[in-house]
């Protein structure tokens, strides 16, 4: 299988460079720059891509890569920091721009040597999107300018006989006018790929692995009940059947009749099902404590030690399964990145687990590819196309200190809000709506009395990858309608805010 590596030294838009080259139908890996060259060669890749990252690469602090990769004989695609990175290791000169002239951050007009292969076909000029405070003073050995800006003339190089490519902007982001086309060309231009990888070779590929890795072993699996756990489970159903037991905790933080419908919703398959009434446990944990990340901690040692008791109960388990995805993996630190929070699934999980091994089929997917496996695995729209919700639940769309009653007057509110979303069709229209219970109290009047009850956020975005946001504009007549409904409706709220920022700066969820 056709195979480009993706080299992570800790950008922000790495993520997106991976879902780019899947874009083009060319499978991919990321490995952190740490990975020993022997690694990398074993994998057999056809290309590889230098992302971005936060470092400058004449300190000697900065992260490198082994020198013989340059004579490896394979072709290299460097971005921003991977173009200096290039630049630096092959005998040119990277400084830090001086008086700002040749700094560069968003939006800036390019112009394009429209010969070079990466640029071909594209229009001689268009808008890039830059992100960079160092410069290349001097271009090493062999290369050629092949893209300058009105404040920087070394914004791409290439040595089209090494076939070494270096770009100091993003073309893995939309703001780069004809960026997948550039990262298409590399890909299939430069490295000669097929472009015939398709998630339903994914599936073949993950099945095998999954068969040989768990062996004749017995596999538990955490099912939420939401997209990426269910489509781990028809995973892990096809690969290893009745040696897996799929096990739902319900915290207590679930949305209205969620666990009912669960339930009922998983006893159609042909799997081990088991339901563990958890409520008061989490809760009592819970119990106090008003710091998101601690929340999500708690709720995942807690959600670890439930497994290990059912586990004991199915009697020598020794894989604990999860519906972990890319995006997960991302926003809990990975490599050089930034924590931006811990999810309960990654950076949530305790010190030790009482299991031989984690397994994570679903790790370096994002959410739309997740949704492609499912239907491949032959599982319902219904359940396919399903809005996320996160492992923790309810928990993180309450902001500060967690009570039943808390939970309770935002599983109704919430059921609100989304009955009246999908009766106006919305639901076909946005990809995520919730509401949030947030910590805020204020004055309001209800039948000529004084009230002094809790202000309710809703929440709605439009998204392809969850990676990125944008908040949805929803028809004023709809929230009236819906700020109507929950204020008459629901004890304790009589305030109803709606949340217009997107993601980033914000992230979708509330904590």
């Amino acid at each position: 299988m056709e195979k480009i590596l993706i080299i992570d030294f800790g950008g922000q838009y790495n993520q997106l460079i991976a879902r780019r080259v899947r874009e083009c139908n060319v499978y991919c890996e990321v490995k952190p720059w740490t990975t020993p060259l022997a690694e990398l060669r074993a994998m057999d890749p056809i290309g590889i891509i230098f992302t971005g990252g936060p470092n400058s690469v004449y300190l000697d602090s900065s992260p490198r890569v082994d020198q013989s990769i340059f004579t490896w004989g394979i072709p290299i695609l460097g971005i921003c920091y991977g173009c200096q990175l290039m630049a630096h290791a092959l005998g040119g000169e990277v400084t830090p721009a001086q008086d700002n002239s040749a700094r560069e951050y968003g939006k800036t007009l390019t112009y394009y040597d429209t010969s070079c292969k990466l640029f071909r076909g594209l229009p001689s000029e268009g808008v890039s999107w830059m992100s960079h405070g160092d410069y290349m003073a001097k271009v090493p050995e062999g290369f050629i300018l092949t893209a300058h800006s009105d404040a920087c003339p070394n914004v791409a190089i290439a040595d089209e006989a090494r076939g070494f490519y270096g770009v100091q902007f993003h073309p893995e982001v939309n703001h780069t006018q004809g960026g997948v086309d550039m990262i298409r060309s590399f890909l299939c231009e430069v490295c000669h790929a097929k472009g015939d990888w398709t998630m339903g070779d994914y599936k073949n590929i993950a099945i095998a692995q999954l068969r040989e890795k768990i062996g004749q072993g017995k596999v538990l699996l955490a099912l939420s009940g939401g997209v990426d756990s269910s489509v781990a489970a028809a995973l892990l159903a096809e690969a290893v059947g009745p040696q897996l037991t799929c096990v739902f905790v319900d915290h207590g933080l679930m949305r209205l009749n969620e666990g009912d419908e669960v339930e009922e919703a998983f006893s159609k398959w042909d799997l081990n099902f088991v339901r563990v009434d958890a409520e008061s446990r989490f809760l009592l944990k819970l119990a106090g404590v008003d710091e998101p990340e601690r929340k999500r901690k708690i709720i995942g040692e807690e959600f670890i030690r439930v497994f290990e008791e059912e586990a004991r109960k199915v009697g020598a388990v020794d894989f604990l399964a999860q519906g972990t995805i890319y995006p997960d993996v991302i926003e809990s630190g990975a490599g050089e990145a930034a924590v931006i929070k811990s999810h309960h699934n990654v950076g949530g999980l305790p010190d030790y687990v009482d299991f031989k091994e984690i397994v994570e089929p679903l790790r370096m997917l994002f959410k739309d590819e997740v949704r492609q496996l499912g239907r491949e695995l032959g599982l319902p729209e219904y359940l396919v196309s399903r809005q996320p919700f996160p492992g923790p639940g309810l928990a993180i769309r309450i902001i500060g200190d967690i009570t039943k009653e808390k939970a309770d007057r935002l599983r109704q509110a919430d059921y609100i809000f989304r009955e009246e979303m999908d009766r106006a069709g919305e639901d076909k229209r946005l990809n995520q709506y919730f509401a949030v219970l947030t910590n805020t109290r204020s004055v309001g009047v209800m039948g000529d009395g004084r009230t002094y009850d809790y202000t309710l956020a809703l929440r709605a975005v439009t998204t392809s990858d969850f990676m990125t946001a944008d908040w949805a504009r929803i028809p004023y007549d709809l929230l009236d309608k819906v700020s109507g409904r929950i204020v008459n409706e629901v004890k304790g709220i009589n305030r109803i805010v709606y949340d217009i920022t997107s993601k980033p700066p914000a992230t979708i969820e509330w904590e």
